[in-house]
């Protein structure tokens, strides 16, 4: 071979050699896709039914290919989750409808209106009033003087707790003279404990049927739920129309009789700003994920379409809005099977 032939060679032997060296390289900053979609989930405390949903939820998602992981955060529930999502600390959160409500609106305990949309309407909350079986109490009034459990400071159970107490006079913090109650705030978890011990003589929770701690408890020690449904009226009346007169059934929990209570919807809340695809996103994988949810707690049975969308005065953010749309869409234009003649 030529030194001229050599030389015209080189170059290209020397590009190929370069091009060869520098192709793992290429190939290891390569994405191997898009980046998942990650979104923290504000629950509530351990023990209850939005920690029991969202850790579900979240382990649901998670686990599934796809671009989308969600971590499941404990807080305190309703009052702090609309704050966590309006200042960004988290993606979405499971808050009260009425407590919502009063986040949009900036009333108390809101000191201004914050940017809280609605992903869906899930299920309805019953709220408990839960005394040991042989305790002397039938209803609210005859808890004046006891030491009772108004929930985790920051939850929606501490705000209807004040609301209840309110309405039968023993508001305002526990004086014996006044005939008031003495005010602790603990979890679910914690309250279920002080119950069975006697440190307590009632607590308030606000919750799905059934609550698991709520449940463990019956099993372990006789308890009863207070009858609430002659309040439901008041409260609409002086707080807005997101309460209804619901059953506990008998032995929802072990040995506890039926009672009428007061429900309240739940909604899945993100911020305002959420991107509409990622809100879409959402509202699609919690749709998707329901009948694994349900495996895991029946209120999941709860969750539709038709319901869901029924979030005021809580807006729905568009990308859910998106997603029901499509939902209807394809309903319509489903073919429609006819009886045999």
């Amino acid at each position: 071979m030529s030194r001229i032939t050599l030389a015209l060679l080189w170059p290209l032997t020397a590009a190929c050699l370069v091009l060869a060296a520098s192709a793992p390289l290429l190939t290891a900053s390569a994405p191997d896709g898009p980046e998942p979609l990650r979104l923290t989930l504000g629950t509530g405390g351990s023990g209850g039914v939005y920690h029991e949903y969202g850790a579900a939820l979240a382990g649901i998602v998670s686990s599934q290919p796809g671009d989308v992981r969600i971590s499941a955060l404990t807080t305190a529930a309703s009052v702090e989750n609309n704050r966590l999502v309006a200042n960004g600390t988290v993606d979405a959160a499971f808050t009260l409808s009425d407590v919502a409500a009063l986040a949009v609106a900036g009333d108390p305990p809101f000191e201004e209106p914050l940017p809280v949309n609605a992903i869906a309407r899930l299920y309805d909350n019953h709220t408990h009033v839960v005394v040991r079986a042989e305790s002397p109490y039938r209803n609210l009034e005859d808890l004046a003087g006891t030491v009772v459990s108004v929930g985790s400071q920051g939850s929606g159970t501490e705000m209807m707790a004040e609301r209840l107490l309110d309405l039968v006079d023993l508001g305002g913090r526990g004086d014996p003279s006044g005939g008031r109650v003495y005010r602790v705030r603990l979890s679910i978890e914690a309250s279920t404990t002080a119950l069975e011990r006697g440190d307590i003589d009632a607590f308030f929770w606000s919750g799905g049927l059934p609550t698991q701690a709520v449940a463990d408890l019956a099993a372990r020690h006789p308890v009863r739920l207070l009858d609430l449904s002659e309040h439901v009226s008041t409260l609409s009346d002086e707080y807005g129309a997101y309460f209804s007169e619901l059953p506990v059934p008998a032995d929802t929990y072990p040995g506890v009789p039926a009672v009428r209570t007061i429900g309240v919807p739940s909604l899945l809340v993100v911020n305002a700003d959420m991107p509409r695809a990622d809100a879409e996103e959402l509202t699609r994988l919690l749709f998707a994920s329901r009948a694994r949810l349900a495996e895991i707690h029946p209120v999941a049975l709860q969750l539709h379409p038709r319901s869901a969308i029924s979030t005021l005065p809580v807006p729905l953010h568009p990308g859910a809005a998106d997603y029901y749309a499509e939902v209807k869409y394809a309903h319509d234009r489903a073919p429609v099977s006819s009886a045999a003649p």
